[in-house]
């Protein structure tokens, strides 16, 4: 069941400040109930229905609300362990058995969880017609075949890699009440027809606080506090002040933060590090004039001085990135194709080639997250050394994350330089993802289209020859770079501090079990 050791993961966030934080939180500054967990969140809650989930935080609540077959362990190995399955196997390359833990049982009187639920759930997200997000972690799914009430068969149409690394184990995974669904018309946002978890919801304040309460028709363990509370602060600086004011128990820092932390944690606290799988970097839209055209997007790439970004975003504290597949997975690139060095002389020439000679303004899209924005305070004085003025558009995590979505409008058409990060989970095939034909107009904002690449990206989905894969997905990664539209920055790294009251239970990358953390 091991697959990688540790490997690298990053956070995700915006911005927000404490005196924002501290309006909108009635129980901020209180004295804290043993019983009550309180964590921060880097954004509000936007769709709990896994075939839709927008990032990461909706993924830790759906760990807490929904049952998976199979579910990642905490520790420092990647590994899976059954939770919803009594018993799994994969019997030959196509087919995996299953039978589900009798007696769980779905909010809303939906009855109890069934192999019929769990055909219903992977079937949902493969089908087109439902135009998930996610169809590619059910690329390979034929069907689910229901043997009786609590086993099926999982049929593949050929293997497929990232069945036991990302799709079972990850949001995907989450298995949804087949009648309540049907109930509500298919599909739902913010409010789940039906759960079965170890917590339910018990209210949700849009920006103010989200609070999971136990299940009391949970069969399995039982969640570690009655009540957790969820804080949507975007930016972690302001998370780190309500953490030191009591405010929380719980919450990611930011990079910048780690050494201070490290050399001295706040009292009564506990700080833990950990490698990152995510990836940061500066992406351009290839249908947006002037960034049309490929030579503007290279001297973009020769201008960008990308020590001097993590210099002054993350104060050195993160890494070099040579791609979107993060060091310790299969397909991590170990140099860029090109001189990593910037060129301001060469980036002039290929402006001056693609007749702006005296460069032009524009525009860069980004979250209002501290290490962002100096992030892209650096690249707008790179820029400005060739003549390319940018104006930098800073963003809550509501509007930044439907910029490049067609389906949200028009603004995918006037975005032109976007600073941007994505979470990740332990296979390459995630990274990848994203930034297929298909995906433009969803999540490739770039507009990035390269047939080769979606090729290769199916082909690697198909072959479980580890060997196979990765020189797939490095070249991959060739093809995004080459495309000009890319400038990748950092995989970051991940830091947490937490009262020393609690026991958090946490994934290798720092991402949160939250239904396993404990009072010590």
């Amino acid at each position: 069941m091991q697959w990688y050791r540790l490997s690298r993961r990053g956070l995700l966030a915006g911005s927000a400040t404490l005196g924002f934080a501290a309006a909108f939180h009635p129980r901020l500054g209180r004295a804290q109930d043993a019983s009550v967990l309180r964590v921060r969140s880097y954004s509000d809650l936007q769709v709990l229905d896994p075939a839709h989930r927008k990032a990461q935080p909706e993924g830790d609540i759906m760990r807490a609300i929904y049952t998976k077959l199979i579910d990642y362990a905490p520790g420092d190995v990647w590994q899976w362990r059954p939770t919803g399955a009594a018993s799994i196997e994969q019997v030959d390359p196509t087919h995996v058995r299953f039978a589900l833990r009798p007696g769980i049982m779905f909010t809303g009187g939906f009855g109890e969880m069934t192999a019929e639920d769990v055909k219903f759930s992977y079937e949902r997200i493969a089908d087109p017609a439902q135009q998930s997000e996610y169809a590619d972690d059910m690329a390979q799914l034929d069907h689910v075949e229901v043997i009786d009430r609590y086993s099926g068969v999982i049929v593949l149409k050929e293997p497929f890699a990232p069945l036991w690394t990302s799709s079972l184990p990850g949001a995907t995974g989450c298995i949804v009440s087949k009648a309540a669904l049907e109930q509500a018309g298919g599909s739902f946002t913010t409010e789940p027809p039906a759960t079965a978890g170890p917590y339910k919801i018990q209210s949700w304040q849009p920006k103010q606080r989200l609070t999971l309460v136990r299940d009391p028709d949970w069969n399995g363990a039982p969640g570690g506090f009655e009540e957790i509370q969820i804080f949507p602060i975007e930016d972690e600086k302001a998370a780190e002040i309500a953490f030191e004011a009591g405010e929380l128990d719980y919450t990611a820092v930011s990079v910048s933060s780690l050494p201070t932390y490290e050399a001295s944690p706040p009292a009564g606290a506990k700080l833990v590090r950990k490698p990152s799988l995510a990836y940061v970097w500066l992406g351009m839209n290839t249908e947006a004039p002037p960034f049309d055209d490929p030579r503007v997007r290279r001297a973009v790439q020769r201008a960008v001085d990308v020590d001097a970004v993590l210099e002054a975003a993350y104060f050195g504290v993160a890494d070099r990135a040579t791609g979107i597949v993060a060091p310790g997975l299969i397909g991590h690139r170990d140099k860029l194709l090109n001189d990593p060095a910037p060129n301001l002389e060469a980036a002039r020439a290929l402006l001056a080639e693609a007749g702006h000679p005296d460069g032009f303004s524009c525009t860069l899209d980004t979250l209002n997250k501290t290490e962002r924005l100096s992030a892209a305070q650096v690249i707008q004085a790179n820029l400005a050394e060739i003549g390319i003025a940018v104006q930098i558009n800073q963003h809550d995590s509501g509007t930044f994350w439907v910029l490049g979505s067609e389906a949200d409008g028009d603004r995918w058409q006037s975005v032109q330089l976007i600073l941007n990060r994505f979470s990740m989970q332990p296979d390459p095939s995630f990274a990848t993802a994203w930034f297929t034909p298909e995906q433009i107009g969803i999540w490739n904002w770039e507009r990035f289209r390269s047939e080769e690449f979606g090729e290769l990206h199916r082909q690697a989905m198909v072959t479980t020859d580890e060997a196979e894969r990765d020189p797939m997905y490095r070249r991959m990664q060739d093809l995004m770079e080459e495309s000009g539209a890319y400038v990748f920055l950092t995989h970051e790294t991940n830091g947490a501090i937490f009262r020393d009251t609690i026991a958090p239970a946490l994934l290798p990358d720092a991402n949160v079990i939250l239904p396993e953390f404990r009072p010590v």
